[in-house]
């Protein structure tokens, strides 16, 4: 997908909502566990319920991945239905994937053209040679992990760098403004957490143009106003994402009626705040 077709989408939906779907077998609704294919029925229902207010879609592949080769089975459905039933909606495979350049090229591979989906997200942190594979195909993303909205976040990422004084850095800058060489505002995004709202000013002024994938907003305690006052820009550059508080809003066999009603309320939000920022 095309910078520009994911703008359209935006504007088309008045929404800048990511749901994660972070199918855990043991918390769906139990009447589900009866169907050939537990974790697809789910994202499936899910997807019907909200595919006309989110403009993306992100399976964490963790919660695929504990079901061995059948996670995976109910990973391909899943990426299969969204491209064949809401093809202007942008698909993201959260794996946190880097690696040497031969390995990510395979990872790229496996998650551009064998699964299809637009974009990855990606771990920087064994540098340019570990991302570039990903950045080589045609209308796919490269998501790169820069400041992240858990607790350990701070662990590493806020850790001041660079001997001279006037010209330190957080290690998370130094991230963003080296690996943003390697890409452009058409192919990379980043990933900022909801939660670190307050350093998205001096973000943007980094990297005013790229697209940034949110985690972190309702469970995690992420304010959507703060993130859009001081995230967004010309062309929305936000994917806000949502998932337990959308896909686990009910856990009974109106689950996918629940998710619906809450992914309207942020789609509603997020039309007052493009209608005020854009």
């Amino acid at each position: 997908m095309t910078r520009e077709e994911l703008f359209n989408n935006i504007k088309k939906k008045n929404s800048f909502l990511c749901v994660g779907l972070d199918t855990d077998i043991t918390k769906i609704p139990k009447h589900l566990l009866k169907a050939e294919d537990p974790a697809f029925e789910f994202n499936k229902q899910i997807i019907d319920a909200t595919k006309e207010y989110a403009v993306a879609y992100k399976p964490n592949l963790a919660f695929y991945e504990t079901q061995g080769a059948n996670g995976w089975i109910s990973l391909e459905k899943t990426i299969n239905y969204i491209n064949q039933t809401c093809q202007d909606v942008f698909t993201i495979a959260d794996a946190k994937r880097g690696d040497i350049g031969n390995t990510s090229l395979m990872y790229a591979k496996a998650f551009f053209e064998t699964l299809n989906f637009d974009s990855i997200t990606v771990a920087p942190y064994m540098g340019e040679d570990s991302v570039t594979p990903f950045l080589q195909h045609k209308n796919k993303w490269a998501i790169v992990l820069a400041l992240t909205s858990n607790k350990g976040a701070h662990d590493f990422q806020t850790i001041m760098i660079n001997a001279e004084i006037e010209n330190q850095n957080y290690l998370y800058q130094e991230v963003i403004e080296k690996s943003m060489r390697w890409g452009t505002s058409d192919n990379m995004m980043y990933v900022i957490g909801a939660t670190q709202a307050d350093m998205l000013t001096d973000i943007r002024t980094i990297i005013p143009d790229h697209f940034l994938l949110v985690p972190g907003v309702g469970a995690q305690g992420g304010s959507l106003q703060e993130v859009a006052k001081y995230g967004m820009n010309a062309q929305c550059g936000l994917l806000v994402n949502s998932s337990r508080g959308i896909i686990y809003a009910s856990t009974n066999e109106d689950f996918a009626d629940v998710a619906n009603q809450e992914a309207k309320k942020l789609q509603i939000e997020m039309k007052q705040l493009l209608e005020t920022q854009l």
